[in-house]
């Protein structure tokens, strides 16, 4: 099956809770934007995310940490598309040693999987 993959950094705008974690919920805004693109290249249009079927917060996420969002459609109905999803942290920042220091993260650290269905409407399906 065909993936998508997101890359993004964490900002201090997504840090919402004290020691700039960034809030679980960012994860699944990382997930909407993957089940978008598979939707969009399984049947040409965006379609709705119906609903998750389990959601597993793993480690944290912090301002400056680069996520990897990846998604897959693993079953296919008429109109659904159930879906797995894992985002991995990949690039850390190391500010004890300088503002700008990071390291790329030789193993990546999984921070949030998740299982979900989305529904592209028959009328809606171009290919």
């Amino acid at each position: 099956m065909e993936q998508a993959i997101i890359r993004v950094r964490m900002s201090s705008h997504d840090a919402h809770y004290g020691g700039n974690l960034v809030d679980g919920a960012k994860m699944l805004q990382l997930f909407g934007d993957v089940a978008t693109e598979l939707l969009i290249r399984r049947d040409g249009d965006e379609g709705l995310f119906a609903g998750y079927e389990s959601v597993e917060f793993l480690a944290p996420v912090y301002a400056g940490d680069y996520i990897e969002a990846v998604g897959e459609i693993i079953k296919e109905g008429n109109s659904s598309r159930k879906m797995k999803f894992e985002a991995r942290k990949v690039i850390v920042p190391r500010t004890d040693i300088s503002d700008s220091a990071c390291d790329v993260l030789e193993e990546p650290i999984v921070t949030c999987r998740a299982v979900g269905t989305c529904v592209t409407p028959k009328a809606n399906q171009r290919k």
